[in-house]
């Protein structure tokens, strides 16, 4: 089904920050209310099966390129310069484009620390889209508070008048904004979220918010990681972020309905890695998960990924396909009927059809470059997965349904005939990718 008017489709994908599967209602989350997020997956497609890698910047650089690590990462809180991503695409195609929410990929590391990385990535002005509304354009010591009384660049200029409101709030004005503006032309909109990241700090509907002070306010110009991010802050606001960020996107999907554009518009909602490991949740009303960011364990990499476009999607649509980072953007290219420049590498395949209620071409598996590069996370892993299986170039193999925590490979002078076909039909992949 085509649009209504035989327009273009708009898209809005939304990314929440440190939000893990088990957080989400509509996936048997029972620790927080998320309505907005259930309606969305009651009225269109929820994906069981959505991987991402298990920290930030890695999957926002996969996401924006549809492409692995491997090939174009170049550091932690860093795009490189040059890099097309999807806000280039869209405007170049005719789309009216904003960016609202985190940026973090121009200069993430403070003075103290890895200085020969510090303003080597992108500038949000070179971004590609037409106007943008974010927090931390810059140096990490510049950055301040994402949450009350934030530091907000907004189309060049830091805004003032600041204190008291609320990040999120504002950002999502943005966009409310910015879609009022544009309602008669296709538009794209990104909105990287800044919930639920720490810190972990009262809401706008938390008792404590009036009277509350964000340290990252009190330590602009910090030079020390220890100063910037040494926060004392609290789990049990986590539950206030993740409702409010549900509120939010519900404050965005409303916009849509009052202004008719509803099914002209894809929505697609995902979250960019695990939960905060301090943060332990309750799914299916019986089962713990603690939070996995930073690990390459399920809890670190498993996500919501729920998508709706009424009229196009079929409601009540739960699908247990593979997707990964890499995957989003050649599935709204697709939507947007967008081909991108033949030189443009792609990793990814789109589940277009699969948000249709067609078959589509399913993964078989996902791969995982995870590297990165940050003077404070010294990791690395390389592995590919299917529904069941888990293999590392290392060698190690493990069986997800019966350990998902990977506390015991198997030795491959131990697989039996199920073991060794996994590992025979995964292992070729790796040399695959490094062509």
């Amino acid at each position: 089904m085509r649009p209504s008017g035989n327009r273009r489709p708009n898209i809005v994908l939304i990314m929440s920050d440190d939000l893990g599967y088990e957080a989400i209602g509509a996936n048997g989350g029972t620790s927080y209310a998320t309505p907005v997020l259930d309606g969305m997956a009651g009225a269109g497609i929820r994906f069981e099966n959505a991987h991402v890698q298990p920290l930030c910047t890695p999957t926002r650089v996969q996401l924006m390129t549809g492409k692995y690590n491997f090939r174009n990462y170049i550091g932690f809180g860093l795009i490189a310069p040059d890099e097309v991503t999807f806000g280039h695409l869209f405007s170049s195609a005719g789309y009216k484009t904003c960016i609202a929410g985190k940026w973090q990929l121009h200069s993430y590391n403070p003075p103290d620390e890895m200085p020969e990385a510090r303003s080597t990535g992108q500038k949000i002005e070179d971004a590609g889209f037409d106007e943008f509304c974010v927090w931390h354009p810059h140096h990490t010591e510049e950055k301040g508070s994402r949450y009350k009384s934030p530091i907000v660049y907004e189309n060049g200029e830091f805004l003032e008048n600041m204190e008291g409101k609320y990040g999120e709030d504002v950002f999502a004005d943005y966009i409310i904004d910015f879609m009022e503006r544009n309602r008669d032309d296709p538009f794209f909109v990104y909105f990287p979220m800044a919930l639920t990241h720490r810190p972990l700090e009262p809401t706008p509907d938390s008792p404590e918010f009036d009277d509350f002070v964000p340290p990252s306010n009190e330590t602009l110009g910090a030079r020390t990681w220890a100063k910037l991010e040494d926060w004392d802050d609290e789990a049990r606001y986590y539950k206030d972020m993740v409702e409010y960020h549900d509120k939010v996107i519900g404050r965005v999907n409303a916009k849509l309905e009052q202004l008719g554009i509803a099914e002209d518009t894809l929505v697609i909602y995902v979250g960019d890695n695990g939960s905060p490991v301090e943060v332990c949740s309750i799914i299916h009303s019986h089962t713990e998960v603690c939070g996995g960011k930073g690990l390459t364990v399920d809890r670190g990499t498993h996500v919501p990924l729920i998508c709706s476009w009424p009229g196009t999607i079929p409601s009540g649509a739960v699908t247990t396909d593979l997707i990964d980072a890499s995957d989003f953007l050649p599935t709204i290219l697709e939507a947007a009927e967008i081909t991108p420049p033949d030189d443009y590498f792609i990793d990814g395949r789109s589940f277009l059809p699969q948000l249709k209620g067609e078959t589509g071409n399913p993964r078989d598996w996902i791969f995982f470059h995870f590297e990165p590069m940050s003077g404070r996370v010294h990791r690395y892993a390389r592995f590919i997965r299917d529904h069941r299986w888990k293999l590392y170039d290392d060698g190690r193999l493990f069986d997800l349904n019966a350990d998902p925590e990977e506390e015991a490979a198997f030795d491959p002078a131990d697989d039996d005939g199920e073991r060794s076909e996994a590992r025979s039909r995964l292992a070729p992949v790796f040399e695959q990718m490094i062509k």
